[in-house]
């Protein structure tokens, strides 16, 4: 038998016997609850049979010990009636006995907790009945069960969270090494396409196939560079953030269909913010093939930038199917796709890179079915 096999196994017969032990505590609790509450009832026959007693009493009668059991009930609430006639209450709140319309309810409630003891003549003829709820003691045990039960989902619920914390931290180990081994991996071929172009060079190939090769060559060094930062706390530098969005921008704009119509729009001057190039690279790489992929390879894509006295906005606008509103949160979200083949990563990776390591924010500023998508960067000035 496999070691993960015996794994299921073994949380199985936890799971089983967890179930056991909280059954047997519920039951155990539940035949407390009878017995207390037969307990309580043969107190109230002693109750009834020590009011009659001193009611029968002569002179001759000692009265003492049915006067002490009377007196020592001091939990269980009693209404005693005479032809449907309250003509005493014992441990009841004043706020109920006193006013008698409240005081009728309090009797309602009796009747449906317990059956009345009833207190006869000697003839046989019925005198009074003795009406009694529950003591304190007996309603703190009727709650027990579910205070048991609450506190033992709760404990399964930090169990749940702890063993699946637990789990997406490995997943996530387990992906950053995959990810800085795919990036050890590219270095080697890259590395040798690095000199055939320096052979291309040296051998006079046309300058505008040697050029748009080793930005092909450029392109894949920076996704080297990203995969080997994945897990790591990227290194931010003061950069021109304009400059850096459209080296990007232009390079997608070059790479896709011209079916694609590309508008990029920035001010004039510089905007610096806190950067790591190669992350941000990667944001505006996702964030448009997304923008392209919502408008099934054709339509209009802009990027525009916008600062304010202390923050910058990259939107970025298609006019693709558009996003309902209810999904505006959960398109972030990892596994979160609407296409046949995808894995829902792109834009929860680009939320991470922009809050995560930008502390910058990131959200759909608008969107509508059918007419398109705005999604909104922002960052703070550097």
């Amino acid at each position: 038998m496999q070691f993960s096999e015996k794994r299921n196994i073994t949380r199985w017969i936890i799971i089983l016997a967890s179930f056991v032990i909280v059954a047997l505590i519920l039951w155990n609790t539940y035949t407390f609850f009878q017995i207390f509450k037969n307990e309580e009832r043969v107190k109230m026959q002693l109750w009834a049979e020590s009011l009659k007693t001193i009611n029968n009493a002569n002179l001759d009668t000692d009265i003492e010990l049915p006067r002490q059991i009377m007196e020592n009930n001091t939990t269980i609430p009693i209404i005693l009636t005479e032809n449907n006639k309250i003509i005493r209450h014992n441990n009841i709140d004043e706020s109920d006995s006193s006013d008698p319309v409240k005081l009728k309810k309090f009797l309602e409630k009796l009747k449906k907790q317990n059956d009345p003891i009833a207190i006869h003549y000697e003839s046989g003829k019925l005198k009074y009945l003795v009406f009694y709820g529950d003591s304190s003691l007996l309603n703190k045990l009727k709650y027990y069960p579910i205070a048991l039960l609450l506190i033992i989902f709760l404990f399964g619920a930090v169990v749940y969270n702890f063993y699946r914390s637990t789990k997406m931290a490995t997943q996530n180990k387990l992906w950053a090494g995959m990810a800085k081994e795919t990036a050890h991996q590219i270095g080697t071929p890259l590395s040798s396409l690095i000199g055939w172009l320096e052979i291309m060079k040296a051998d006079n190939v046309a300058a505008t196939t040697v050029q748009e090769i080793e930005k092909d060559i450029n392109r894949l060094q920076t996704i080297t560079d990203r995969f080997s930062k994945i897990g790591s706390e990227p290194i931010l530098e003061r950069k021109n953030i304009i400059e850096e969005t459209e080296q990007s921008f232009d390079y997608l704009k070059s790479r896709f269909s011209k079916q694609v119509e590309f508008t990029f729009k920035a001010p004039k001057g510089p905007i610096m913010v806190s950067l790591n190039a190669a992350l941000h690279s990667w944001t505006v790489e996702n964030l448009v093939k997304n923008a392209i992929d919502a408008m099934k390879g054709r339509g209009r894509l802009s990027v525009v930038i916008e600062e304010d006295s202390n923050l910058v906005k990259i939107l970025v606008t298609d006019n693709g199917k558009g996003i309902p509103k209810n999904q505006y949160k959960r398109v972030f979200e990892p596994g979160f796709t609407t296409k046949k083949r995808g894995w829902g990563l792109g834009l929860s990776l680009t939320k991470r890179i922009v809050e995560e390591y930008h502390k910058g924010k990131i959200k759909v500023l608008h969107s509508e079915i059918g007419k398109g998508t705005t999604i909104q960067i922002a960052f703070k000035k550097a």
